[in-house]
């Protein structure tokens, strides 16, 4: 035990004091603090290529990641989400699920990955670069799966940043209430902090339906994490069956313990510092972990994506965008 932690302590060191410092810079000058978090670690990527700290960044990049998304499910209760309606959350369980099949079907005429269409799809369906991570984290494993999320959680924070301050100033155009913007703005703008802030900027009603819309989005990831683990288990239970490895576990652990945290959470009446402690402590490993996932992408990997990964992200988020418009304009 004491000789794995003296291994895992330089990388993950390295890693824990990256995300102090993006945590830092995000608080001085608002933007986000796993986007800073993962260009700080890319421009010492070398951390992750060789040496003393290549184990604990790996580390970092896994399990402290799969700790961080177990964690997610103490921002969540049953009795927040049922409050916005049956309406509202249908509306949102049908946006995310076609956001994800539009991503795997288009997917086919940009990248030719599928798997990089589910990938760019859920995170911007669910909750940005949360849900990259996670589903990362249960999608095949391959050659470039760090490249791949390296560039979904730039893509959906860059895009969730420009949603930030153009979509407030559409749904004002578009006339929507204060509950119609923030069922707009909690359903469509890809991370939770952007969310806040877009919502709040319309009104004090407007940000605390947003923020809930946004809640009931996250909730998603364990049915979409069930669903993807169901799909691949197919393939990989006719490899066991054939001999090439044994039948994997139908849920990682850590979508079971975010599940757990959620009924917990809507069970029982956790003290709000204690709550609010983890959802931070989740908030600082999932930084930890995309500074990990930074210093084991190089830029030159991005470089050779081209135009047509962009266009996907961008053609999801202006489907997620269009669609939610479409059904509140159907509603009022």
């Amino acid at each position: 035990m004491f000789d794995q932690a003296r291994a895992l302590a330089p990388g993950t060191t390295a890693a824990v004091v990256i995300a102090i410092a993006a945590l830092f810079l995000a608080e001085h000058y608002g933007a986000s603090a796993m986007l800073f978090a993962l260009l700080l670690g890319m421009a010492l990527n070398f951390l992750g290529q060789e040496g003393r700290t290549v184990v604990g960044v790996q580390w970092s990049a896994s399990t402290l990641l799969r700790i961080g998304i177990a964690l997610l499910g103490l921002r969540i209760t049953v009795t927040e989400i049922s409050q916005l309606g049956w309406p509202v959350t249908v509306m949102v369980v049908v946006a995310v699920v076609l956001t994800i099949g539009v991503g795997a079907f288009l997917s086919r005429f940009t990248t030719g990955a599928r798997d990089f269409g589910v990938l760019t799809g859920g995170a911007v369906a669910i909750c940005g670069a949360s849900a990259a991570l996670a589903i990362s984290a249960v999608l095949p494993r391959h050659a470039h799966s760090d490249r791949d999320t390296t560039f979904t959680v730039i893509g959906v924070t860059a895009l969730s940043t420009i949603a930030m301050v153009i979509y407030p100033l559409i749904s004002h155009a578009l006339g929507f209430s204060e509950r119609h913007a923030g069922v707009f703005l909690g359903a469509t703008i890809h991370d939770v902090a952007q969310v806040i802030g877009a919502g709040f900027s319309v009104s004090p009603n407007a940000g605390e339906t947003a923020t809930i819309v946004k809640l009931l989005r996250v909730a998603m990831l364990l049915p979409v994490i069930l669903v993807l683990s169901i799909m691949l288990r197919r393939g990989q239970d006719q490899a066991a069956a054939a001999g090439a490895g044994k039948r994997p576990p139908l849920l990682p652990w850590f979508a079971v313990a975010f599940g757990v945290l959620v009924l917990v959470n809507s069970l029982v009446a956790i003290p709000k510092g204690i709550s609010g402690f983890f959802i931070e402590v989740s908030r600082f490993l999932l930084v930890t972990a995309i500074a990990a996932i930074g210093m084991k992408t190089q830029l030159k990997e991005l470089t050779v994506l081209g135009w047509r990964p962009v266009i996907l992200i961008v053609s999801e988020t202006l489907f997620l965008a269009i669609l939610i418009v479409l059904v509140l304009q159907w509603v009022r």
